[in-house]
């Protein structure tokens, strides 16, 4: 098996996959905190720091940070989501050392000047403006908070713009040091790599750590509701979605399946029927948001201001007919597609890389593919059926941005599930 782990006396996981023939190696560090671990007082923090993260340490500047890793050709970059924060780099396999000595002093000796973060919220504010500005993603973030009411999963990733134009540099310590522990924190590494010399790496760069301790988070509590808001646009912006499994429910896999075969490429049903057939829309497309205790199902459509009318009974007509009959060749269909997208994947050192960590994150150990297909393989129709039943049990999530006038009330909406 090309996986192996290791867990460090401090706690820390260090995990690397081995690709035999690849000239590089993509490798970092995964935190279990994000947007879910804030308090609504910082909501945006987990966003910021990872900015900040590279704005400068004790030994390198930022400019230091940028120059060395593009010296050799590699390329540094880091994200946030509602449940991680990422550190992760790409190298050729001979200057792995320089990119984990970045990683690390990145993590361990950020100095949050004043002047930096001054700069930095800043630019955050500008990239919240922006998202704020982009119809077809900002209802996304309505779509959460819709779902998951006052509470941290349905708070925005990027935080509202008071909030971060007021976080300090002491919140920013805080919260590093209350949710960046050892236990929450995986090193990966993909590619050219070699297990034991990585870990001797890791030991050394974050020997002198001192870690805390990840802070709780409340556990995912779905509501569902719906939320509308006009705007003179071109096109009307819909999310339609329903309380659904997490990662570690039995049922993640069939409904991994479902969501391919209702709207997860050209030959779904949702883009035959809405699209092919009836020309209610450009784009429309079902997915599967995947938490640690929950998850949700959507489906998205970007239509006309007339359409909408059309699109919405044509829609709940198909989520409807999952709970009848399922084909087992459109089943094979998306199962076939689910696992080349798997398969795939597992061509590139980044995404190895990135598997490996969230499923030790999520699973707390590496998931061989051949289990992964095998459950992929056991989904039978019957079981997409009763996912799809128990998905229209729960309330309805609607989200609408656009023009509005010729979509159906709220109540109307929700009849449709009742």
């Amino acid at each position: 098996m090309s996986v192996q782990v290791t867990r460090l006396p401090s706690g820390l996981t260090v995990a690397s996959d081995a690709m035999p023939g690849t000239a590089t190696v993509s490798l970092g560090a995964w935190v279990g905190a994000g947007t879910r671990h804030e308090t609504p007082e910082v909501n945006g923090i987990a966003h910021l720091l990872e900015h900040m993260a590279f704005k400068g340490t004790e030994q390198r500047s930022a400019r230091d940070i940028a120059e060395q890793i593009e010296a050799v050709g590699g390329h540094l970059n880091a994200y946030t989501s509602r449940e991680n924060t990422a550190f992760y780099a790409k190298v050729l396999s001979e200057d792995a050392g320089l990119a984990l000595d970045i990683v690390a002093d990145i993590l361990q000796h950020p100095t949050f000047l004043e002047e930096e973060l001054e700069r930095e919220r800043a630019v955050v504010l500008q990239e919240i403006g922006q998202a704020l500005d982009t119809p077809d993603d900002i209802v996304f973030d309505y779509f959460q908070e819709t779902a998951y009411p006052a509470q941290a999963l349905g708070r925005p990733v990027l935080g509202e713009s008071a909030t971060v134009a007021g976080l300090s540099r002491a919140a920013l310590c805080d919260y590093m040091e209350s949710h960046y522990g050892p236990g929450q924190m995986v090193l990966a590494a993909a590619g050219d790599v070699e297990h034991e010399r990585f870990v001797a790496q890791v030991a050394e760069a974050f020997g002198d750590t001192a870690f805390g301790t990840n802070g709780a988070t409340d556990p995912a509590a779905y509501r569902g509701g719906d939320r509308r808001e006009n705007r003179e646009l071109e096109q009307v912006h819909l999310l339609l979605g329903f309380d659904a499994p997490g990662y570690l429910d039995d049922d993640y896999y069939a409904l991994s399946l479902l969501s391919m075969l209702f709207g997860g490429g050209m030959s779904s049903r949702l883009f035959q029927e809405v699209r092919e057939k009836r020309g209610l829309v450009y784009s429309v497309y079902s997915f599967h948001s995947a938490f640690l205790d929950g998850g949700l199902f959507g489906i998205y459509a970007g239509t006309g201001e007339r359409e909408v009318a059309e699109l919405i009974p044509v829609v709940c007509d198909e989520l409807a007919k999952l709970t009848g009959a399922i084909d087992e060749e459109e089943l094979d269909r998306a199962r076939a597609q689910v696992k080349s997208s798997l398969l795939m994947s597992r061509e590139s050192s980044s995404a190895r890389a990135e598997q490996l960590a969230q499923q030790l994150l999520i699973y707390g150990r590496s998931l061989p593919v051949s289990e992964v297909l095998e459950k992929i393989a056991a989904v039978t129709a019957a079981d997409l059926q009763r996912v799809a039943a128990g998905l229209l049990a729960s309330a309805p999530t609607v989200t609408a941005l656009g023009p509005l006038s010729q979509l159906e009330p709220a109540e109307r909406l929700a009849a449709r599930f009742a």
